[in-house]
């Protein structure tokens, strides 16, 4: 395996390949009230299907952070394969083994509301290094999950992106 984590990452990029995972469930009114009680929402508009109406929703509606909850992976469903670990594991055998989460930005097209079932696209958006940091010399990766409803409308996007490094190669 190469050495250089641009040449294969870059071709991953190139390739657009993505995890496409349906989520288990429909969105559905009782996992919307235990999200906002484990996160202490109270907005009416996702616990009161009168205050949503009054809102001019037909229902209650999701918390828009809420919108990767609904296709998490269940460490019992069957793996499936993508660039994204691919490149994760690439990273790790070239020597930066080490990964913190730099940041993740959300874009909400428009709220979730029971019956809505998300379909993820997960790929490898973009990638960046080496780069001399705090923790040591490490690479970027940025990975975009695009989220879309039964229809096969866009509802949002995650990107999510980290830092790959290694502690011993830091500058003094």
């Amino acid at each position: 395996m190469s050495q250089d984590p641009n040449v294969l990452i870059g071709e991953m990029i190139a390739a657009g390949n993505e995890r496409i995972s349906v989520a288990r469930d429909e969105v559905n009114r009782p996992m919307i009230h235990h999200l906002c009680d484990a996160m202490e929402e109270t907005n009416p508009i996702y616990l009161d299907p009168e205050a949503a109406r009054a809102a001019g929703h037909p229902d209650v509606v999701a918390p828009p952070s809420a919108l990767q909850v609904w296709n998490m992976i269940n460490p019992s469903d069957p793996e499936i394969e993508s660039d994204v670990d691919r490149a994760y594991a690439h990273l790790a055998e070239c020597g930066y083994p080490k990964v913190v989460a730099v940041n993740c930005d959300q874009e909400y097209d428009r709220y979730l509301v029971p019956g809505d079932l998300l379909t993820a696209s997960e790929k490898v958006e973009s990638f960046v290094g080496p780069k001399q940091t705090g923790l040591g010399e490490g690479y970027f990766i940025t990975t975009l999950t695009t989220y879309t409803d039964q229809q096969g409308d866009r509802v949002g996007t995650m990107r999510f992106r980290t830092l790959w490094y290694n502690p011993e190669k830091r500058n003094s």
